[in-house]
């Protein structure tokens, strides 16, 4: 909604907007580096652990495609405030969470309020900045978006080495209420417009079950055995029954939840599948990549999180000129070198070993940095060219939600990818050691210094850490095809690229 509504001061305004964003996103990463703490803490296994990204993850892409909904049911500045304090209600109770289930519960909870904000958010600064500077303000949030990932890490690295993982959500506290109480003071005078709309119920209620089910069967999968236990069964069961009669009613459906009836786009087709592919492998690098730090290279979370950080130098510097160059270029390429550079750096990865040093693990994060400043813009770009102007906010938002869907459910599947290939090269590697072999026996002496049940324990670590070692090289290496096939797909897509979509997003 655009009004000529200025609030008092811009700049405060704006600064409460984007310190809420701030807020938003760093809670999407600041918990990857806590998570082999919390789930000590807390006496879960790291598959369990994983949730805490995953329940965050999926319940905020649920509630994305119920924005317009509720924007127009109660109003973009209630709504962006409402959404606020219950983000912070949200921090506070996973604060004091006493178990892993009760902040599962918690982080969706947290999730499920997240999803509005960064579209509501959008919304509002498109209507108080004048045309003229629309353009800058947006970019300005972009790159709050850009920054809160490289602070996630060393923040949440920092806070759990010395204080408690619990602060990584109350710090929300403080942040959050003041970026509501300003929001609330400026914008108190911009003119309410309500209306009743109603709401696609059955898409709704399918989507929350079939994509919940489906979440909990891949969180679960591994724990129960997969498909020998009755619950996985159920679960998938209940998923394919609910997915399927979901994107039948969504097809059928005038005004559905989520506009399936876009796909028909073919720029919007295989743009939307390039990114959530692209997505789903670069979740899975930012997952992966810290907890490997810490369980197989002994890094505390802090390290963990500055090995990480280097990853955003480039984009925060880059943004704003890719911005306004890249579209003078044929934006297919952007993205293929895009991917060309993201996909040589997992190769690189898939050449480390225990003993590689800190400076070439944040090295291979700088260099990464470069794909991800030409990643997003130009694929966001592409998938959006061929939507009818009227469609543009519903083909943003369903881009949205489907690339963060990918990004929970490529969480699951790494985690259990990791676990499970560790599990087969220990077994590989430990097959020929036995304490009934006098060669072995001797080695284990010798490497306890004559206590053989302690050289059998330190040669049962040094075999879990290697076996941790290839699995990650492994996976390194299909993540670094994963990227390099997709360049394939960017390539299914056709010019002109500066069409109905680009007009009206360098427009916004």
């Amino acid at each position: 909604m655009n009004t000529d509504f200025r609030p008092p001061n811009l700049a405060l305004t704006t600064l409460g907007l984007a310190l809420a964003i701030f807020m938003q996103v760093l809670d999407s990463t600041i918990a990857n580096v806590a998570l082999p703490t919390i789930a000590g803490n807390l006496a879960a296994s790291t598959n369990q652990g994983t949730w805490v990204i995953t329940s965050f993850a999926v319940s905020q892409a649920i509630s994305l495609p119920l924005t317009g909904f509720l924007s127009k049911r109660f109003g973009e500045v209630p709504l962006f405030i409402g959404c606020t304090l219950l983000f912070i209600l949200a921090s506070f109770l996973c604060g004091i969470a006493q178990d892993m289930p009760m902040l599962i519960l918690f982080r969706t909870l947290q999730g499920a309020v997240a999803g509005p904000m960064y579209p509501i958010t959008q919304s509002l600064l498109i209507g108080i900045y004048p045309a003229h500077k629309r353009g800058t303000a947006l970019a300005l949030l972009a790159m709050v978006a850009v920054v809160a990932p490289i602070a996630g890490p060393i923040l949440g690295g920092w806070i759990t080495d010395n204080y408690s993982w619990p602060w990584i959500f109350l710090i929300n506290l403080p942040i959050g209420a003041f970026a509501a109480f300003v929001v609330a003071r400026q914008m108190r005078g911009r003119p309410l417009l309500r209306q009743k709309t109603r709401v696609d119920y059955v898409g709704l209620l399918t989507l929350i079950v079939g994509v919940g089910t489906l979440q909990v069967l891949l969180d679960k999968g591994n724990d129960e055995d997969w498909f020998s236990s009755p619950f996985i069964i159920g679960c998938a069961v209940v998923a394919s029954i609910s997915l399927a009669v979901f994107l039948i009613w969504e097809l059928t459906e005038k005004e559905p939840v989520v506009d399936l009836r876009l796909f028909r786009h073919h720029n919007f087709r295989y743009g939307t599948l390039a990114l959530v592919l692209s997505f789903s492998a670069y979740f899975a690098i930012n997952l992966l990549l810290p907890q490997w730090l810490q369980r197989n290279l002994g890094y505390t979370a802090t390290w963990a999180g500055l090995a990480a950080a280097p990853l955003g130098i480039v984009p925060l510097l880059l943004s704003m000129p890719v911005g306004r160059y890249a579209a003078r270029f044929d934006l297919r390429l952007v993205a293929s070198l895009s991917f060309v550079v993201m996909g040589t750096t997992c190769f690189l990865r898939s050449n480390f070993t225990v003993d590689i040093d800190f400076h070439h693990v944040a090295l291979m994060q700088l260099l990464m940095g470069f794909g991800v400043a030409l990643f997003f813009m130009p694929t966001t770009v592409i998938l959006l060219s061929d939507l009818e102007p009227h469609e543009i906010a519903a083909g943003s938002g369903l881009s949205t939600f489907l690339r963060t869907l990918s990004g929970s459910f490529s969480a699951s599947l790494t985690t259990f990818l990791w676990e499970r290939r560790a599990v087969l090269h220990h077994a590989q590697l430990g097959e020929s050691i036995t304490v009934y072999d006098t060669a072995s026996r001797s080695s284990l002496e010798q490497l306890g210094q004559g206590n053989l049940q302690l050289g059998a324990s330190l040669l049962d670590r040094m075999i879990t850490q290697q076996a941790y070692q290839i699995g990650f090289n492994e996976l390194f290496h299909v993540l670094g095809w994963i990227f390099l096939i997709l360049m394939s797909v960017i390539w299914l897509t056709r010019p002109p690229f500066a069409g109905k979509g680009a007009a009206v997003t360098a427009d916004h």
